[in-house]
């Protein structure tokens, strides 16, 4: 005799890391013999503990926990390689391993991040001094757009090759500057375009011509013979320009355009009291090469009349220190 009892509603629990890996409990379960008085009840107590026994650990409310679960072993398995291994400490494996997610990290997880025409691109960061070595210095990843399809095709045809590489060397100077990191003409040159470092400095020098000032880490870091981004800052200024806008054009800091006005309003007042070359490079601490070129670039621009009247009170009020920096420069020779 098999009396039929229903006990409880289905159950869906998932088994392993996959969704589809999962086990139903049906709800009907068969009890053979006569039907007692309290045994029903026992039978279904015993499978009620058992179920509950086996699987109340299993969480079916989110199958994320089961990555996390994985990767902690992985996490676990690696930590336990580097101590048994290499005799690390916990505490040092756990900071090897952090090290690796941070280094690697965007190699492991690149499905759905990278668009087709970009790379992963390994440049030095924006916070390193111009004085320290390439091999010391801290680097980071960014993403680079090579190609645009279409966009860029639209740039060929209308501008031809000339144009096109310029047009992709603002997008990859621009991109890295705001992923923390600086490009440098080698990058461009041998790295990303494979042409010759002459033909980026060309480039360079046609783009500077058209007001366009790169975030090279030779002009964000005033390195090597990459000058004339800083006479182009102070002709934006001489044209009427305030800093936060000049800023943002030259992809310096305000702090960076103040100072380089501040410099350029100091040589003027210098060269205009008779001082020669050299000395007001060593007054202002710039090369020769600068002050020259910062001389020529008052001569010969078109200032504005409000930029005019500035530097004329710059100049009024600064007279009589410079009388007593010539005067004092004489008693010690």
């Amino acid at each position: 005799m098999c009396q039929y009892l229903d006990v409880v509603p289905p159950i869906i629990v998932p088994y392993g890391n996959k969704k589809e890996n999962d086990i139903m409990l049906m709800n009907q379960i068969y009890i053979f013999g006569k039907r007692k008085e309290g045994v029903a009840r026992l039978e279904f107590a015993k499978i009620t503990l058992l179920i509950i026994g086996r699987f109340i650990m299993i969480n079916n409310s989110s199958l994320r926990k089961w990555d996390r679960l994985s990767q902690k072993q992985l996490d676990q398995q690696f930590m336990n390689e580097m101590i048994h291994g290499l005799q690390c400490s916990p505490f040092e494996a756990k900071a090897v391993l952090e090290c690796v997610y941070k280094v690697y990290g965007p190699y492991f997880e690149t499905s759905g991040h990278l668009k087709p025409g970009q790379i992963f691109f390994q440049i030095i960061s924006i916070d390193e001094g111009p004085n320290i070595r390439l091999a010391d210095s801290k680097q980071v990843t960014v993403t680079l757009t090579l190609d645009t399809g279409q966009d860029d095709l639209n740039v060929r045809e209308k501008h031809g090759v000339i144009g096109l590489r310029q047009h992709r060397i603002q997008r990859v100077c621009t991109e890295a500057f705001q992923q923390g990191g600086l490009l440098t003409i080698e990058d461009l040159a041998n790295r990303l375009f494979n042409c010759g470092e002459r033909t980026i400095s060309r480039d360079l020098q046609q783009l500077k011509a058209q007001n366009i000032v790169l975030p090279l880490r030779s002009t964000i870091k005033d390195m090597g013979r990459s000058i004339s981004h800083r006479s182009l800052i102070v002709k934006h200024w001489l044209q009427g320009k305030e800093y936060t806008e000049i800023a943002r054009a030259t992809h310096h800091s305000i702090a960076a355009v103040k100072n380089y006005i501040s410099k350029f309003k100091r040589v003027v007042t210098l060269s205009e009291q008779g001082f020669d070359v050299y000395t007001i490079g060593f007054l202002v601490k710039l090369s020769a090469s600068l002050v020259t070129e910062y001389h020529q670039l008052y001569q010969t621009s078109n200032i504005i009349a409000h930029r005019k009247a500035e530097l004329k009170i710059f100049f009024e009020g600064h007279s009589n220190f410079s009388k007593t920096q010539r005067g004092s420069n004489v008693h010690n020779n």
